[in-house]
């Protein structure tokens, strides 16, 4: 059994996700989703230790995927890092805004800021 701690990568770009597994796998065990209701629907299962969200997805957005964990008793205390292309003046603070943790802009050029944002939100 693995002592990595889980990430769950919700993503519906392929070549996104393989990025984030590329960058995060030696570190972490990864859990994808291609779309937040499969998300919503198998992350009680196996409850990742924090969540990398894109906001633009199919079905539901990041944001609708986060206010429905946020509602769900076993998911609720996980920490989402909204992953977006929305970069512009003022979106940081915006998806604070709407609950998440912390916010990564797409694409992401520097793989330390990554993994210090998750590993500040694991300590």
């Amino acid at each position: 059994m693995s002592l990595k701690r889980i990430i769950a990568v919700v993503e519906d770009n392929p070549d996104n996700r393989l990025l984030l597994r590329a960058l995060l796998e030696p570190r972490y065990d990864i859990q994808e989703y291609e779309d937040g209701l499969k998300a919503l629907e198998q992350m009680p299962q196996q409850k990742p230790d924090l969540v990398l969200m894109d906001i633009s997805l199919p079905h539901l957005s990041g944001v609708e995927v986060l206010a429905k964990m946020r509602e769900d008793e076993a998911l609720k205390d996980i920490p989402v890092i909204s992953v977006t292309a929305h970069a512009m003046s003022g979106d940081r603070e915006k998806y604070l805004g709407y609950g998440f943790n912390d916010y990564l802009a797409k694409p992401i050029w520097d793989e330390n800021q990554l993994y210090s944002t998750i590993d500040k939100l694991l300590s």
